[in-house]
């Protein structure tokens, strides 16, 4: 049974309090009435999460936390008071960030980039701003291409931080950055280079040549829903592109010149028509 974490869990037996479940390993944990699910059985087997209550007693909740141990997270603060700032984090009890672990003064209300892991002296769960010391960065699994999840970080003068895989810290370059991203979404990004010093350099859309029929596809589509028509040429600016297609102009002119072959659009002055 492992605290911080979804374990899925035997029901042993009913009781007023709620329902014990049971891990592989003999030990038991109190699911508390509130979230025992309609038709629950003696033998059925449950995903919890499992966690320290605010009486230190290891309990159990079907709710889903934003966060695990050895994740980031981006959570907002509900209270602050003498020990601490205390987070939301989807579940009963809040998750503390202790102030020592905190980058200046937490402020109610605010939400903020954290990583939640089990304090070593008091076995709870925690989580601090202190993020950097908590990315691998010894040894990268990853391969260059390889489609990833991505955590949104701040944004800094080259472009805009993401934790890759709740692993790893990347950067996604500003010139390649045709979507809103905002602190604190999740989506997905290829990896786009592994540098020598085991910085990741993250591309938010497919490279090479699926990267230009996924963006020949988007122009199709976004034709298809203008009655044909687009008002775009290759002498149409960055900006006007990136506004209707979500993509660089580069991607644009090469992604056009497939649809052109493959004799699916006609090149006109005014803009592209769909044949």
């Amino acid at each position: 049974m492992n605290i911080g974490q979804q374990n899925r869990l035997k029901v042993l037996r009913f009781t007023p309090p709620g329902a014990y479940l049971g891990s592989k390993d003999g030990k038991e944990v109190l699911l508390p009435t509130k979230y025992i699910p309609p038709k629950l059985k003696v033998d059925d087997e449950l995903e919890v999460f499992v966690y320290r209550d605010s009486e230190d007693r290891i309990i159990a909740t079907t709710l889903k936390p934003h966060a695990e141990i050895n994740q980031f997270g981006y959570l907002r603060v509900k209270d602050v008071n003498k020990f601490g700032a205390f987070l939301d984090w989807g579940i009963e009890k809040d998750l503390m960030v202790p102030f020592r672990e905190q980058i200046g003064k937490m402020q109610t209300g605010n939400s903020y980039l954290v990583y939640v892991y089990l304090d070593p002296k008091t076995q709870r769960l925690v989580a601090t701003q202190k993020i950097q010391a908590h990315f691998e960065s010894s040894s990268i699994d990853l391969e260059v291409g390889e489609e990833v999840d991505l955590l949104v970080g701040d944004e800094t003068e080259l472009g805009v931080n993401v934790v890759i895989n709740n692993k790893y810290r990347g950067l996604v370059y500003s010139n390649e950055i045709f979507t809103d991203l905002i602190i604190g979404d999740r989506t997905k990004g290829f990896v786009k280079n592994i540098r020598s010093d085991q910085k990741i350099d993250v591309s938010l859309q497919k490279m090479g040549f699926d990267n230009l029929e996924e963006g020949a596809a988007t122009i199709l589509k976004t034709l298809e829903a203008n009655k044909g028509f687009l008002a775009l040429t290759d002498k149409s600016t960055p900006e006007d592109i990136q506004f209707h297609l979500q993509m660089s102009k580069k991607t644009f002119k090469r992604s056009l010149g497939i649809l052109y072959k493959k004799r699916l659009v006609k090149l006109t002055e005014e803009g592209i028509k769909k044949l």
